[in-house]
């Protein structure tokens, strides 16, 4: 694939051609399910990131994180629900600009699926555009999605600190450690650079160019072939940076239990 993403233009001839998964979520926000319920794009399936894209967390939080990737018998459970097979591409969206889509593209293709990509802009452009709007929720044939994690790079709390580039994804400032709204420590790991996510952002909610988000991360010494690996609060919105990592055509880790996983060692 040229692009790890899929314009609007693009997915509105595809319809029916791919599997198209709803992943709508926000922290703090409405409850994904009834948003899909009150429309969604035609065909798609609801997949939830609470119960299905991350398992239960930690009481206290540990090690992990506050989402822990998922349990492999579930997350390969939940994707042949939604009608996921191996060899159909697979489109992800949601209504958070790509922060929640990111973590099903991310899991996916760590699970070995070939073709993945996430719809730029989401729903909201896709509303905007004129896209068709569906309530209908109908049965779905199982898909026959299978594969175990493993494919893509990750971290842990042993050697994140041991990466030549550790970009940050959260606000700058959290990264600064002047607020922490959500976990017990504020600050950031030793030697991490902060790329939020919104610097990935066009003002129309689109991913932004090629040749800009070079820039960015180039900025911060993110570029093809450097040891580069992203992490945010709890591992769902540092897939945002890598989503535009793989656009701009640069390799990089995840470090999946993020901050929130990180302090549990410094507390």
């Amino acid at each position: 694939m040229s692009s790890p993403l899929i314009s609007v233009a693009e997915l509105s001839s595809s319809l029916g051609q791919v599997t198209l998964l709803d992943v709508r979520y926000r922290l703090g926000g409405p409850p994904g399910r009834e948003e899909y319920a009150a429309g969604h794009i035609p065909g798609a399936a609801y997949v939830d990131l609470d119960t299905e894209l991350s398992s239960a967390p930690g009481v206290p939080v540990d090690e992990r994180g506050r989402h822990p990737l998922p349990e492999p018998e579930v997350f390969v459970a939940a994707m042949r629900a939604a009608g996921a097979s191996n060899d159909e591409p697979v489109v992800v969206y949601d209504d958070w600009q790509g922060r929640a889509a990111g973590r099903a593209w991310w899991l996916l293709r760590d699970y070995g699926h070939a073709d993945v990509r996430v719809l730029d802009g989401g729903w909201s452009v896709w509303r905007a555009s004129g896209g068709q709007v569906s309530t209908e929720i109908s049965p779905r044939a199982p898909g026959d999605f299978s594969g175990t994690p493993g494919r893509l790079s990750v971290v842990d709390a042993s050697n994140v600190s041991d990466v030549a580039v550790l970009i940050d994804a959260r606000a700058p400032e959290r990264y600064r450690g002047e607020v922490e709204p959500v976990d017990p420590v504020a600050g950031h790991i030793p030697g991490a650079v902060n790329v939020d996510t919104s610097r990935n952002l066009a003002q129309d909610g689109t991913f932004r160019s090629v040749t800009e988000l070079r820039e960015i991360y180039g900025d911060v010494g993110a570029v093809p072939g450097a040891d580069v690996a992203a992490y945010c609060g709890s591992g769902v919105t540092a897939t945002h940076d890598l989503l535009a990592l793989a656009v701009a055509g640069v390799h990089a880790a995840l470090y999946p239990a993020g901050w929130s996983g990180f302090v549990t060692s410094v507390r």
